[in-house]
This record gives C-alpha cells, sequence and structure tokens, in this order.
C-alpha cells in the first residue's frame, strides 16, 4: 500500500474538480466508483485502485494493488503524472508515503 496526501492551494476545489473530471469523461485515464471513494485506471496494466476522501484542502488516497503487490507504484506515477500535467496551478504540495 501506498499512501498519500495531496494539499490543494486554498480555495482550489481540487477533489471536485478530478472527480468532475472523471465523471464526465474530461480525465479519460481515471474513473471514479463507490460513489467517488475510489479510483481506478481505465488501462489494466495499472493494477489496483486508489481510495481517496478530502477533508478542508486536503485530499487522502490509499493506494492498493492486492492481486500483484508490490505494482501500486504504476498507478502511482499516473496519477501523479496527469497532476502535474493537468493540475499544477491548483496543488500546493504532494505528501507519499510508503508502507
Amino acid at each position: 500500500m501506498i499512501r498519500l496526501q495531496i494539499i490543494e492551494k486554498e480555495g482550489a476545489k481540487l477533489h471536485k474538480k478530478l472527480k468532475d473530471a472523471m465523471n464526465t469523461g474530461e480525465l479519460k485515464t481515471f474513473v471514479v466508483q463507490n460513489r467517488g471513494k475510489k479510483v481506478v485506471h481505465t488501462n489494466k496494466n495499472y493494477p489496483g485502485w486508489m481510495n481517496w476522501s478530502s477533508y478542508s484542502g486536503v485530499i487522502t488516497c490509499e493506494i492498493l494493488s492486492p492481486r500483484k503487490p508490490g505494482e501500486e507504484w504504476k498507478l502511482l506515477g499516473a496519477f501523479i503524472g496527469r497532476l502535474s500535467d493537468k493540475y499544477r496551478a491548483e496543488v500546493h504540495s504532494i505528501n507519499i508515503q510508503f508502507e
């Protein structure tokens, strides 16, 4: 499991922007499930999923890949890459914790 915290810039509402982009298809590589609490990659080469929630401008994520342990980094890399590419202006910082 990999945990990360994404600290939004003040007033960015990044969590809502990301969920909306995934739901509308604007962000095509990721899909939200479980009423917006779970994120999966559309490509099966990125195993696992991400449980996430948001509170007070901090998005908390847990990346899990029980069928392919040790490959959580693929989903992490894809997600961080997408944040850097499209949402850099809304992100203050990212904290990654490995277990």
